[in-house]
C-alpha cells in the first residue's frame, strides 16, 4: 500500500471512530440544572412520566432483522420511506422521581445507560420510483401511486394528531444524524435531548442509510446514502407539514446530516419559490441548527447564500469548533478551505460580516471545548454545549444576557461559550 493511502485509510479510520462513539448512557446533566432551580421535568404530561423515551423515527433504511426475529435497520437503502415507532430506555427498571433526580445532578448515583428496547414499523410509502403516465398530456406518477401516497400522508397526520394531543406544544423537533451512525445511535441522541427539554412536542429522528462497515468504501458508501436520501428528505418534511395541527417543526442536525438537511431544504426552496409559495410556511420551519456541520464553507455560501436558505427558518443557530478533530480530517481529505463546523469569525470578510449584519436571525456559536478525543459530539455530551441547545430549542431564545441566554459577544453574529455557560449575573 502507498504511502499517501496508507494516510487516507488511517485519517479516515479516525473519523470513522469519531462518529460511532456515540455515548451509550445518559449525557452529563446541562449545565442549566445544576443547582437551580429550575426543574425541566415539573410539567412533563403523567404519559411521559417513565425511564422510557417514545420516539417516532422515519427511515429509507433497507428493514431486517436480528437473530431473534425482531425488526432491525441497517445501512442498506430502501427506495421506500418507513414510518415506526420507537423506544428508548433510560437506565432499568429506573422510577420517574429517580429518573428526574438523577438528571438534575451532575454526580450520579448510579449509571443510566442507554438501551433501544422496541422497534415497530407502522406505516410505508409506496416505492419512490415510480413510472409514469401521460395525464392530459403531461407526465405525471400514475394515479394508484398517488392515491396511496396520500393515504400515507394521512395515516402520518393520524399519528401525529394523537401524539400532539398528549402535549400541550404542538410542535416536532426532529434530529437528523451523521456518518456511520447506527439506528440506534440516532435514537440514544434525540432521546437524550428531549429528555432534557423536559419532554416537549414530539421527538423524531430522521434516519438514513448510514453506517456502513469499512474504512474508505464505508465512508464513500455513507456519502452517497447521504445523497441517495435527499429524496426521501424531502418527503418526509412534506409529510410532518401537512399535519393540520403541528404548529411548527425545528431541525437538528449534525456532521453529515448537515449537508443532507441542507441540500434536502434547498430543493423544497427553490420548489416553493417556482410556486410563489413561502418556504418557511408551508414547512412550517421554526429553528434550524447545524451542528459541527462537515461542508465545505465555499460550497455552503453557493447552495445556501446564493438561494436565499438562510431566510427560510425563523432562526438559524450554527456550532463551530477549531477543536473538532473530525471535520479536521474531513478539510484535509476535500482539501477544503474550510469547514462550516470549524469556521471562526476571521474567515469572513469586513464585507460579508456587514451583510450578514442584516440578518441577526443567523448565529454562529464557537465552542472552544472538548468532551471526547475527536470532539466531535459535543453538542449532546458537553453540559454546557447542550445547555445552550435547549435554550434555543425549547425556549427560542436569541443571544445575549437581554435575552436569557448569556453567550459572550465576540463579533457580529459570532458568540462563544464556556465550560461554565451559562452564567447568569445575580
Amino acid at each position: 500500500m502507498s504511502k499517501n493511502r496508507s494516510l487516507i485509510v488511517f485519517f479516515v479510520s479516525l473519523v470513522v471512530f469519531a462518529e460511532c462513539g456515540c455515548t451509550q448512557k445518559l449525557s452529563t446533566t446541562p449545565n442549566l440544572f445544576v443547582g437551580s432551580e429550575e426543574n425541566p421535568f415539573a410539567d412533563v404530561p403523567e404519559e411521559f412520566q417513565s425511564n422510557e423515551v417514545v420516539l417516532y423515527y422515519l427511515t429509507d433504511r433497507e428493514p431486517t432483522t436480528d437473530r431473534n426475529g425482531n425488526l432491525k435497520y441497517g445501512f442498506g437503502r430502501s427506495e421506500s420511506l418507513a414510518l415506526g415507532r420507537c423506544v428508548v430506555s433510560i437506565g432499568r427498571d429506573v422510577p420517574w422521581d429517580t429518573l428526574v433526580k438523577e438528571s438534575r445532578t451532575r454526580k450520579r448515583s448510579q449509571s443510566l445507560p442507554l438501551r433501544v428496547t422496541e422497534i415497530t414499523e407502522i406505516v410505508r410509502a409506496p416505492s419512490s420510483v415510480t413510472r409514469f403516465v401521460e395525464i392530459d398530456g403531461r407526465p405525471q406518477p400514475k394515479p394508484e401511486i398517488l392515491a396511496a401516497r396520500a393515504e400515507t400522508t394521512a395515516k402520518i397526520g393520524e399519528l401525529l394528531t394523537a401524539r400532539l394531543a398528549m402535549t400541550p406544544r404542538k410542535e416536532l423537533f426532529v434530529f437528523v444524524h451523521g456518518f456511520n451512525n447506527t439506528f440506534d445511535e440516532a435514537a440514544y441522541r434525540m432521546a437524550q435531548l428531549w429528555h432534557f427539554m423536559g419532554r416537549v412536542g414530539v421527538p423524531i429522528i430522521y434516519t438514513w442509510p448510514a453506517g456502513s462497515p469499512g474504512l474508505l468504501r464505508g465512508y464513500t458508501h455513507d456519502r452517497e446514502s447521504g445523497e441517495f436520501t435527499i429524496f426521501h428528505l424531502r418527503e418526509s418534511l412534506r409529510f410532518l407539514a401537512a399535519c393540520e395541527d403541528v404548529e411548527k417543526i425545528h431541525i437538528v442536525a449534525h456532521s453529515r446530516g448537515t449537508d443532507v438537511l441542507l441540500s434536502a431544504l434547498r430543493e423544497l426552496h427553490i420548489e416553493c419559490r417556482a410556486q410563489g409559495v413561502d418556504t418557511r410556511k408551508a414547512l412550517k420551519l421554526g429553528t434550524v441548527v447545524l451542528a459541527a456541520a462537515d461542508l465545505d464553507v465555499q460550497v455552503t455560501r453557493m447552495r445556501v447564500v446564493a438561494d436565499g436558505l438562510h431566510h427560510v427558518p425563523e432562526m438559524m443557530t450554527i456550532y463551530l469548533s477549531e477543536d473538532d478533530r473530525a471535520i479536521g480530517i474531513a478539510s484535509w481529505l476535500f482539501s477544503s478551505a474550510r469547514r462550516l463546523g470549524q469556521m471562526v469569525f476571521g474567515d469572513l470578510t469586513a464585507e460579508q460580516h456587514e451583510s450578514m449584519a442584516l440578518f441577526p436571525e443567523i448565529q454562529f456559536v464557537d465552542v472552544d471545548l472538548r468532551t471526547d478525543w475527536m470532539g466531535h459530539g459535543y453538542f449532546i455530551s458537553n453540559p454546557a454545549v447542550l445547555s445552550d441547545l435547549i435554550l434555543v430549542l425549547r425556549d427560542g431564545r436569541m443571544p445575549g444576557v437581554e435575552h436569557g441566554r448569556p453567550l459572550r459577544h465576540v463579533v457580529g453574529q459570532f458568540w462563544e461559550l464556556d465550560r461554565d455557560y451559562p452564567q447568569f449575573e445575580e
